[in-house]
């Protein structure tokens, strides 16, 4: 096109189209407009028209009425199903499967009589869950010939054994899959396959991994897979079947173990290439995938019709289609109604296709990182709505991202918008609706859909390979490239995880402000019931060997990280109205309530509720029913508000908070190592070395000894006040300042408040955290060991080491440096999923608003008793992460006196 042509400008309507030489005639499968007209000018509506629907030039007559949606279907049924109607018969194809029972229909499905043990349905239609110390189940279906498979989501990492079985597989109390002969599995907890006899296979596994369990008996073989990753042919040479008596989906679970069957029921993850579901895709999934492809074509001409063009002098060749708005609503509205009729034609229909091609579809149309189109999203979540089945398609919606969040791995190069947050923005979108939230809050699966979302998916050691595969720590002999690559991945994964951790909490905050309709109902409290029964559930969750039905250990630690941030960094203004106030005071919601400073509060009846998640939980007095009969508290006693000032436990000159001039710790030191370290929220110093986004702080080998006995966050320095006085400077001080009140108004008490979510977070902290700290902590100190033991070897190879000695040298050396190494990507992720800079602020602030808030309750004899355990123990532990090793000495010497400090 010249220069001067009267288009370069700009499009006053319509779309305009680039055409390559090539692009003359024909349809396209690509997602950009072609044009069949060799004139310029405005493309006629029939031409549009076979743009979207992807028909050759002509096929559609010229019409002579108006586009409405019964024209639209017409021509799908007429035109459209001729040219892309051809359905893939060999994904239907069930030739070499054959069922174990009658009456069964297609459905494939758990064979009840073959379960030994105690296997109960957790939620359907197959997340299974084991309540008996060992218990196997068979499918109802089994294969004799060809190439299938099934996948199973790992809800739990414990002891599973996954594969396959033949009817003379016998199960017992002790033995199921894998166990006998014509019996297979793999086990991921073990890494192990099992066939009689163990023998080591595969890699570890976690909770949220996608096990794919292939059979190919064209070739009598055996694989697994991981998350779509081959783990290599299991077992090969397998025994022959005939029709009838085939191979059965088989597991074997453990107590507590859940996991959930896919045998073809929702698409498949990770579909392996010649491996067919056992159980069929609905017929008119392929119809409704190339309906959808027709929305994506008429969504490009809207997205293509908003862009400014800059250079549009360098376009070939410019055609317009009809203008994108005068056919969006027949059109789309036509091509619903044909998905209507998808959704309707066969059982489970609706299921595979809203999981399947329909999810993709939405996925596509917001975009997998920003800038996400929310004007495109809007208008297709409005034609859904318009569906008859609109409620149980967007259930199924809403259950599809709260499981893509908890199968969702980090990977390196899509970072930082990687894991979950795809699934998490487009949640946090579509229930910024009313009716959708509401739709959600009426599920039965409310609370189980809010911890997938909640749920992140920790890397095994493959992962970690991927994620960071160059490693250097100070003092290596590492290629000196390996710093700064291994800074710019740490960086990379610590941006990732926290855009994760943003979208987390802006979920959080929509179902704080969520108001049920019906009454007598009050924000927060959809939270604080959820909050409750996740505490009550997950009771033991810090065991070496926790009970069975706990969540997964990241949802702990997410909803802990979640409301951290709310009380240390502050509730964005305007996100949460004002009726979160501290026991019915004006406070600034941009402003943590650890670090707001001033007059301070906490209602006693958080100590003294008998909720059933907290009836059972040890005090500092003993149990609680025990405290009952021998400390009964006085009726109006659970309704009184405890006031103090903050830094009311300090002399007057030596007072250090936040309304001072000189702030405390977590406000003052910590603002310097933020403004040095904000490019790199866990970059360190090493001697020896500039600042290094590594693992948690290791050292060369010389200091590798103190490495085993140092703390998490060396990086704190002490807080200028009571903590740092002498010990002669600690004695008994009287309470300045501090009051207690009566409840104000019957709103405050029955609104989520901010000292409730402390008090969660707090016991949050001790079943979630502190697991993780005592990981960590393990492995800094193998890391060390590992340093030391790899420098002496070296040190050997250099001075003395020959002949078959300097062989055993080498392979030693060897097993030290992998050792070093994965202790040092352990590390570097604990450091980055749990150590970030605003986190140890807040966790530093959460310690000394305890000590204050234990300091002022110590006076109070009758209420001091029924202090939970996990306030002193969440304190202690949190202290020692944080790098105090001084503690408040005043109150531990109460605590002692008092002989009320818990072992």
């Amino acid at each position: 096109m010249a220069e001067d042509s009267p288009w370069n400008g700009g499009l006053s309507s319509g779309l305009a189209v680039v055409l390559n030489g090539d692009d003359r005639g024909g349809s396209s499968q690509k997602n950009h407009l072609v044009s069949y007209c060799n004139d310029f000018g405005d493309q006629s509506v029939e031409r549009t028209l076979e743009h979207i629907f992807d028909l050759p030039c002509k096929t559609i007559n010229p019409m002579t009425c108006p586009v409405d949606a019964s024209a639209v279907r017409s021509i799908i049924k007429n035109e459209f199903l001729k040219h892309h109607g051809n359905l893939d018969t060999s994904i239907r194809s069930r030739d070499g499967v054959s069922t174990a029972s009658d009456g069964c229909g297609d459905v494939v499905a758990i064979e009840e009589s073959s379960i030994c043990g105690d296997i109960r349905i957790v939620k359907p239609p197959l997340l299974l869950e084991s309540q008996a110390v060992f218990s196997s189940a068979r499918a109802n279906f089994c294969v004799w010939k060809g190439k299938w498979m099934y996948e199973v989501i790992l809800d739990t990492a414990g002891i599973q054994q996954l594969g396959w079985a033949t009817l003379s597989c016998p199960f017992t109390d002790h033995k199921g899959v894998g166990d006998a002969d014509d019996s297979y599995a793999y086990d991921g907890k073990r890494v192990s396959k099992w066939n009689k006899e163990a023998e080591p296979y595969g890699q570890s596994w976690v909770a949220g991994d996608v096990i794919g369990c292939c059979l190919d008996l064209d070739h009598d073989e055996i694989s697994f897979y991981r998350n779509g990753a081959p783990l290599g042919v299991a077992f090969s040479g397998i025994r022959k079947m005939v029709p009838g008596m085939g191979y059965y989906p088989a597991i074997s679970l453990s107590q507590g173990e859940r996991c959930e069957l896919n045998f073809g029921t929702r698409p498949f993850k990770y579909p392996i290439e010649g491996f067919l579901p056992i159980q069929a895709p609905p017929s008119t999934n392929h119809l409704a995938m190339n309906l959808l492809n027709c929305l994506i074509r008429m969504l490009e001409m809207q997205r293509i019709d908003r862009t400014e063009f800059s250079s549009v002098e360098k376009l070939r060749r410019l055609k317009r289609f009809v203008p994108f708005e005068e056919l969006f609503h027949p059109v789309s509205r036509g091509i619903c109604e044909e998905l209507s009729y998808a959704f309707d034609v066969e059982l489970g229909s609706i299921e595979y296709i809203v999981w399947g091609p329909l999810l993709s579809f939405i996925m596509e149309v917001f975009g997998l990182r920003p800038p996400h189109d929310y004007m495109s999203l809007d208008r297709i979540l409005d034609l859904l709505l318009e569906i008859p089945k609109s409620r149980l398609i967007f259930e199924h919606i809403i259950t599809a991202l709260s499981c893509g969040c908890k199968t969702a791995s980090l990977i390196l190069t899509d970072c930082p918008y990687s894991g979950s947050y795809p699934y998490l923005a487009l949640a946090c979108h579509i229930l910024r609706r009313e009716e959708l939230m509401v739709l959600w809050w009426k599920s039965l699966d409310f609370e189980y859909l809010l911890e997938g979302f909640l749920s992140r998916k920790s890397p095994n050691k493959q992962d970690l390979q991927c994620l960071m595969p160059s490693v250097w720590w100070p003092g290596s002999c590492e290629d000196v490239s390996y710093e700064s690559s291994m800074m710019l991945t740490t960086t990379a994964l610590s941006e990732a995880v926290s855009k994760i951790e943003e979208k987390h909490r802006d979920l959080c905050r929509l179902v704080m402000q969520f108001v049920p309709p019906v009454t007598p109902q009050l924000p927060g409290s959809v939270f604080r019931t959820f909050l409750q029964n996740l505490l009550l559930k997950n009771r033991g969750a810090d065991r070496n060997l926790p009970p069975p039905g706990v969540s997964s250990n990241s949802v702990l630690v997410s909803l802990f990280t979640v409301i951290l941030h709310f009380l240390s960094e502050g509730f964005a203004m305007g996100d949460i109205s004002g009726w979160m106030k501290g026991c019915g005071t004006n406070v600034r919601l941009d402003v943590g309530l650890l670090h707001r400073g001033g007059q301070q509060s906490f209602p006693v009846g958080l100590f003294l509720k008998t909720d059933p998640h907290r009836v059972d939980i040890p005090r500092l007095g003993g149990s609680f029913s025990h405290l009952v009969k021998t400390h009964p508290t006085e009726d109006d006693q659970e309704a009184e508000i405890i006031r103090w000032e903050e830094g009311c436990m300090d002399e007057e000159e030596t007072r250090v908070t936040h309304c001072t001039r000189q702030k405390p710790c977590c406000c003052s030191s910590f603002d310097v190592d933020f403004s040095r370290s904000t490019k790199n929220p866990i970059r360190y110093t090493a001697k020896g070395s500039q600042g290094h986004c590594s693992s948690i702080p290791e050292r060369s080998a010389h200091v590798a000894a103190e490495c085993s006995t140092s703390n998490l966050n060396d990086e704190i320095t002490d807080k200028p006040s009571t903590s740092d006085e002498s010990e002669s400077e600690f004695s008994y001080r009287p309470v300045h300042q501090m009051r207690i009140i009566p409840t104000e108004s019957k709103l405050s008490s029955a609104t989520l408040k901010e000292e409730e979510l402390l008090d969660a977070m707090l016991l949050l902290y001790q079943l979630g955290l502190a697991p993780n700290f005592k990981q960590a902590s393990s492995y800094m100190s193998h890391q060390s060991q590992s340093i030391s033991l790899l420098e002496e070897t070296d040190k050997q190879i250099r001075e003395r080491a020959c002949g078959e000695q300097l062989k055993r040298l080498k392979e030693a050396r060897t097993v030290y440096r992998e050792e070093v190494i994965n202790c040092v990507r352990n590390c570097a992720w604990y450091r980055i999923s749990l150590f970030s800079r605003w986190k140890q602020r807040g966790i530093y602030a959460a310690c000394m608003w305890i000590v204050q808030l234990l300091l002022v309750v110590s006076k109070m004899d009758s209420v001091f008793l029924y202090v939970p355990e996990f306030y002193l123990e969440t304190w202690l532990i949190a202290f020692m992460c944080c790098g105090r090793v001084t503690l408040h000495l005043y109150l531990l010497l109460y605590l002692l006196s008092k002989d009320l400090l818990p072992l």
